[in-house]
């Protein structure tokens, strides 16, 4: 009995930790998407996220919302220097999200300003 328990604590565990693997490390896609950066901003009550949000256009419904993870320093870097100008992100969509890493399924990882 104690031994098909502790193979079912374990097959559990590998479960939980395969699902957070994928979640973290498998993009669902790849992208770029370009605009006026309006907000970016650190926020949360337990856990503190970057986010932002990126105006493509003149309505409300051509806006992009993404999340930065703490590990990126240059991209939220240059974001905060870049708030209010044009920009070019590129991004990855993930699965799913953790509540310690944004509030968005969009994570930002390189960010340059567009060529004239």
């Amino acid at each position: 009995m104690r031994k098909i328990f502790i193979t079912i604590i374990l097959a559990l565990a590998v479960v939980i930790a395969g699902y957070f693997a994928f979640i973290y490390y498998v993009p669902y896609s790849e992208g770029y998407r370009a605009g006026e950066l309006i907000k970016f901003s650190h926020k949360g009550l337990i856990f503190k996220t970057w986010e932002g949000e990126l105006s493509q256009g003149v309505s409300e419904s051509q806006r992009f919302l993404f999340s930065v993870e703490h590990k990126e320093k240059e991209v939220i870097d240059d974001l905060k220097e870049m708030q209010g100008k044009m920009v070019k992100l590129t991004y990855e969509e993930r699965f799913g999200t953790f509540p310690w890493m944004g509030d968005t399924k969009y994570y930002i990882i390189k960010v340059e300003e567009p060529k004239k």
